[in-house]
């Protein structure tokens, strides 16, 4: 059974499971309006909108609060959501925020790598959902090996908009043989 809530490091970050004492540091980083400018939630900045994302969040129990070793400072988050059985296991890793002074692959890099090789050590697959528009979320996927899979789904966002998400995945021979491996 894959633990939603592990704690993980490496040498540059640190994710453990998100607490509602980290409300104030995290809305910090989430109140960058760039970070958003290419989610299909571009008003996640705006203290409501992330209450019911952080909310949200905790109450689904698999949020992880990343956070910077060198610094000890909260820079993210990021989820496990969406455990599916069949078929060897699938869970979504998503719902993933950095604030932008760690943006450019590092910690990124490092949280996916983290995030996948405690999954992929109980499940046989993790996908990605994103926003068909969201170029740099995609960009970044396809920078940590994710591939493209033809599975679509239409999302209900905030204030209503159906939004078409495009799926990502990463099994574990792809993530063995891929850049993160």
């Amino acid at each position: 059974m894959l633990d939603r809530q592990p704690e993980l490091e490496d040498e540059h970050i640190r994710l453990r499971p998100l607490r509602e004492s980290d409300w104030d540091a995290l809305f910090a980083v989430a109140s960058d309006p760039l970070i958003w400018e290419q989610h299909p939630a571009h008003d996640r900045w705006q203290e409501p909108v992330f209450r019911a994302f952080f909310d949200d969040a905790l109450e689904g129990g698999g949020a992880l609060v990343a956070i910077d070793r060198a610094s000890d400072a909260v820079i993210g988050s990021s989820r496990f959501q969406g455990l599916e059985e069949a078929g060897g296991g699938s869970i979504e890793i998503g719902w993933t925020f950095l604030a932008r002074s760690h943006w450019g692959g590092t910690y990124n890099h490092a949280m996916k790598r983290l995030m996948l090789a405690h999954a992929l050590a109980s499940v046989a697959e993790v996908r990605f959902l994103v926003g068909e528009s969201n170029l740099r979320s995609r960009r970044a996927l396809e920078q940590i090996g994710a591939q493209l899979t033809d599975r679509r789904e239409e999302r209900i966002m905030a204030g209503g908009a159906i939004i078409p998400h495009l799926t990502y995945v990463i099994t574990r021979d792809s993530f063995a043989a891929g850049p993160l491996a």
